[in-house]
């Protein structure tokens, strides 16, 4: 049987180890991505509810900004639709566009702002569609072919990178002591939609709205070197080597393009 008497002196011996973080991050905004593969343990999902609201309760201001790729596969899947991927991106034609939305805005989002709110957190769900909030540009993926000496342009149908992001959407909800919930969705100035990969959405956001920290979460170890090594404390310049030699490739790329992305824009760290 577990000796309560030990649990006071536990509790303190923590918030005496955490005090220091607290105090350097009271009042930051904390930027965090989580990625729909760390949605897959019902536990983990409750331990990220529970954190972002203890965050929120400390004094930090989280965002978060969520993705939502096994959800959305599963969904294909079951309609019989195959998902391809290049580059880390998922090609998307106008029903998997339609598909994207329902889920990461119908579906995703919801959860996770239900979960926040359950552990006592106020947290807002967000679509980037909506209000103009998340203002996308088709994304143009080239590819060297060593026939030609011009690339090959890839299409990937409506995927997107981020061109601007309305900030007072969201500075607007932190001000109201509210924790945003992003889905990564925009349009173009026409309305259409986009599928954004929710890192360079987060690391766009960590950006504009200077955030002191960029969080990516997900369920791989990290980043691995050729053995397979996770590597830590790495600079920018290490990291453009292990891409160009091919090491970052696939579903690591748009992380690290967008953790990149946010050390060049003034972000102090990303994890």
């Amino acid at each position: 049987m577990e000796d309560i008497n030990k649990k006071p002196k536990y509790i303190a011996e923590v918030l005496t180890e955490a005090l220091p973080y607290i105090k350097k991050f009271r009042g930051k905004v904390i930027v965090i991505k989580y990625g729909g593969n760390a949605m897959s343990d019902e536990t983990l999902k409750e331990g990220f509810a529970r954190d972002v609201v203890l965050m929120k309760l400390v004094g930090m201001q989280p965002v978060v900004i969520h993705g939502g790729g096994p959800q959305i596969g599963e969904t294909l899947n079951k309609l019989g639709k195959k998902s391809t991927f290049i580059e880390g991106m998922r090609v998307t034609d106008s029903e998997t566009m339609d598909i994207v939305e329902t889920v990461l805005g119908g579906v995703v989002n919801k959860e996770i702002v239900n979960l926040i709110n359950h552990f006592g957190g106020n947290a807002i769900g967000l679509c980037g569609r909506e209000g103009g909030l998340i203002e996308a540009k088709k994304m143009i993926v080239e590819k060297d072919d060593p026939e030609f000496d011009v690339p090959e342009i890839i299409d990937l149908g409506h995927v997107g990178d981020v061109h601007n992001i309305d900030k007072s959407v969201i500075e607007e909800i932190i001000k109201d002591d509210s924790i945003p919930v992003v889905a990564p969705v925009g349009t173009d100035k026409s309305g259409q939609s986009y599928n954004i990969n929710a890192d360079l959405v987060a690391g766009k956001v960590a950006e504009i709205l200077e955030a002191e920290k960029l969080i990516m979460l997900t369920n791989t170890k990290g980043l691995l070197d050729e053995n397979g090594k996770v590597l830590t404390g790495v600079s920018v310049e290490e990291v453009d080597k292990l891409i160009s030699d091919g090491i970052i490739h696939g579903e690591m790329l748009p992380k690290i393009r967008s953790a990149l992305n946010a050390v060049h824009g003034g972000i102090q760290t990303s994890h």
